[in-house]
């Protein structure tokens, strides 16, 4: 009777570690639910896309070499060069690497720091927020569809939010209205 039960288990671990490793090599790509702008800035929905994925190779000849030390190795451009820190007009910035709307100039506000700030994100199912330990402790922004970096998170903005990002502009692609 012990040898049936023995059986019986062994022959459901095996089954079970099969439907596993099934299930995860038929795992297909990951998806991402982002809001949909237009190029004006109006909302046109939430769909579920696939997470970009490239390799380096991919991304060095998509972007400049400064585009990919910021959005892909999470560097930042020096404050008061980046080409939207004093930008003053009405459109939307785009990732860089992927073309996903991140923020509108209805939230961009003159933070004195050199780089773009906004508010707000344009929809906060766009970008992601992770620990950032490399100097200290802060908050990294990334986009939701293909982790580039983007900048920071401050908790020192202004109202409604009270949040400042700050953003670099090699990791932006501004979008006039």
């Amino acid at each position: 009777m012990q040898r049936r039960v023995f059986l019986q288990s062994s022959l459901s671990a095996g089954l079970g570690l099969t439907a596993f490793t099934r299930a995860r090599a038929n795992k297909g790509p990951k998806l991402v639910k982002v809001v949909e702008f237009t190029d004006q800035g109006q909302r046109t929905g939430i769909a579920e896309v696939e997470k970009v994925q490239r390799t380096d190779q991919e991304w060095r000849a998509q972007l400049s070499p400064e585009q990919f030390q910021v959005a892909r190795r999470a560097g930042t451009e020096p404050a008061f060069t980046g080409r939207y820190w004093n930008n003053h007009e009405h459109g939307i910035y785009r990732c860089v690497c992927c073309a996903n709307a991140l923020f509108s100039s209805e939230t961009k506000f003159e933070s004195g720091t050199g780089w773009p700030s906004f508010w707000a994100p344009i929809a906060k199912e766009n970008v992601e927020n992770r620990l950032d330990t490399s100097y200290g402790i802060r908050t990294e922004v990334r986009c939701a569809k293909c982790d580039a970096h983007l900048g920071h998170v401050f908790e020192d903005g202004p109202k409604p939010t009270g949040l400042r990002y700050c953003m670099n502009s090699a990791a932006l692609n501004f979008i006039k209205s």
